[in-house]
Parts: C-alpha cells; sequence; structure tokens
C-alpha cells in the first residue's frame, strides 16, 4: 500500500447494483452541445456494457457551475432521445449532488489527507506539477482551494485498449486539486465518488482523460473503493490537429441525421458495418457484432472530423 494509514472506510451508501458483473456509463460535461466526438464515447460504453449483458447509465457531470453552457443540458438530453440510447437508471446531475462531494472531503480532512491551498494560477505559472508551497502551512480551510496529499507512489494500470500505463504521482502529478477556492467540486472528486456510488466497474471515455486515470486510482484506492476496468478511445481530430471539443468549437450533432451520424460512430471505432434503420435497431446490430479488437490501438483516429 501507498501509506501507512488503512484506507479510509467509505461512508456513503452505493446506489449501484453490486451484483452486476458490468455497469458502465456515459459522462458527458453541459460545457456545450454533443459533437461527434461525443457520439462516439456514448456509442462504444453503450456497446460495450450490453455486449457485456451489463447494465449502462447517464450521468451529467455539472460541477463546474460557471462552465455550463446555456441550453447544453437540454441538447445532451435530445441527443439521447434522438440516438434512442436507453440508460438502464434515471439520469443524475452532479450539481445536485454536492452534499455527497462535501461528505468525502471532510472523511479525507478527518484523516489528514487533504490541506488548505492559498495558491493561485497566476502564483503557479506554468509550472503543471505543484511544488508542495502550502501543504506544511496548516491554513484555515474557509476561502482556500483543497488538495490531496500525494505519496511518492508509482500507479499502473492495464487499458484494455491502450495497454499498460503508469505515472509516478508525486513526480508526474503532484498534489491536486479537490475543491477550487471558489467551492466548485473538482472533477477528479465527483467522478471518482459517483462511480462508487453507482457501482460502476468498467470506464470507457476518451484517450485525453488517460493522464486523470492515476489520479482517480490512487483516490479511489484512498477512499477503499473497488478499482475500475478503464478503456481509453482514440480521439476525433479535426483539420487543425486538434481534438474534437467545446473549446475547439466542434459542430453540434445534427439530431436530424441520428441514422447517419450513428453509422458514422460505428466506423470511426473500426466496427462492422451495421444497415440503416432507426437508430434502436442500428444499436442492437452493433452490440450483436461489438468487438473493441477492431477500434484502432491509438490515441487519435485517422481522418478529420467536424
Amino acid at each position: 500500500m501507498f501509506s501507512n494509514n488503512p484506507p479510509l472506510t467509505p461512508p456513503l451508501i452505493r446506489e449501484g447494483d453490486n451484483r452486476m458483473a458490468y455497469v458502465g456509463r456515459f459522462a458527458p460535461s453541459p460545457t456545450g452541445p454533443l459533437h461527434f466526438g461525443s457520439l462516439i464515447t456514448a456509442v462504444a460504453s453503450y456497446c460495450d456494457a450490453k455486449a457485456h449483458q451489463g447494465r449502462w447509465l447517464v450521468r451529467i457531470e455539472d460541477t463546474d457551475i460557471p462552465r455550463i453552457y446555456p441550453g447544453s443540458e437540454a441538447h445532451i438530453l435530445r441527443a439521447l432521445d434522438a440516438f434512442e440510447f436507453e440508460p438502464d437508471s434515471a439520469i443524475i446531475f452532479q450539481k445536485d449532488r454536492l452534499e455527497l462531494y462535501e461528505k468525502v472531503i471532510q472523511q479525507l480532512r478527518q484523516q489528514g489527507q487533504v490541506y488548505a491551498c492559498q495558491c493561485t494560477r497566476k502564483m503557479l505559472g506554468s509550472n503543471h506539477i505543484y511544488q508542495d508551497t502550502c501543504r506544511h502551512l496548516n491554513l484555515a480551510f474557509e476561502h482556500q482551494a483543497i488538495r490531496l496529499k500525494v505519496e511518492d507512489v508509482t500507479i499502473c494500470f492495464d487499458d484494455r485498449l491502450q495497454g499498460r500505463h503508469c505515472s509516478e504521482l508525486k513526480k508526474d502529478l503532484g498534489d491536486f486539486v479537490l475543491k477550487r477556492r471558489d467551492g466548485i467540486i473538482n472533477y477528479q472528486l465527483a467522478v471518482v465518488v459517483d462511480d462508487y456510488l453507482q457501482g460502476m466497474t468498467h470506464v470507457v471515455r476518451g484517450a485525453d482523460l488517460l493522464d486523470n486515470t492515476e489520479r482517480q486510482i490512487y483516490l479511489g484506492q484512498l477512499l477503499g473503493y473497488p478499482r475500475l476496468s478503464y478503456l481509453h478511445l482514440p480521439l476525433a481530430m479535426n483539420d487543425q490537429g486538434q481534438k474534437l471539443s467545446k473549446q475547439n468549437l466542434a459542430q453540434a450533432l445534427n439530431l436530424q441525421q441520428a441514422p447517419l451520424l450513428l453509422k458514422q460512430a460505428l466506423q470511426a471505432l473500426g466496427q462492422l458495418p451495421v444497415d440503416m434503420d432507426r437508430p434502436a435497431h442500428m444499436l442492437e446490430q452493433a452490440v450483436a457484432q461489438w468487438d473493441i479488437a477492431r477500434i484502432p490501438h491509438t490515441t487519435q483516429l485517422q481522418g478529420h472530423y467536424v
């Protein structure tokens, strides 16, 4: 184990069905409408879950409230309907669960695993690895960021598509923020807590999140949560060599062309062709012939997308 302290006892009751061998999810952030890269993730996570006779859930990761783009949550829900995805449980919104994350922060605080940090981005400059500036200052927690103490350990995991991936946490990542000084709960904390609470066993998501995985494994181990299985998908890129994202002005999905876009997403994932039909029927056919060995074993897809 990476610490002299035992794992924290999980204080929260899991909502998920612990008997399931596979529980997966699609977890978009409403910082803009869904784009083609989002669709690839939704399709892959859905097909992988259903091909394993598992459950597939949807979670809206909206803790970063100032960055929520007006109308984007509604667009996500309309897109789920247009592509005829059927979540196996009610959709949850992280902004409705802030008290749960605060409980975990308090648990970590009681165990001495976190500390208050007064550093701003301007103070840190371009150094993306935190240098323990506030770790031993014993600052008051009010109106400060809250950082997790990271031990000098190596965390590795075997990605189902990308292979073995390791990080020396202290050297490569440093102490990381769980709650910002403006009160916003950080993605790293919320995703770990909700994956545990919802009983997740498998995560299928974009390769842009690959380097977050060791942080999340570390935090999960510290809290005594079960380790998950990961599959990081190659990213769809635009003609500028940038990943499709809201920040790079990727086009919103045209929901009137759902069958065509669904077919294109499956092609991007290297899957066998499906018949043009209602999205539900196309997804059923895609699940029946789902094969992750056909997904390109890269972090970026060939070709350009919009």
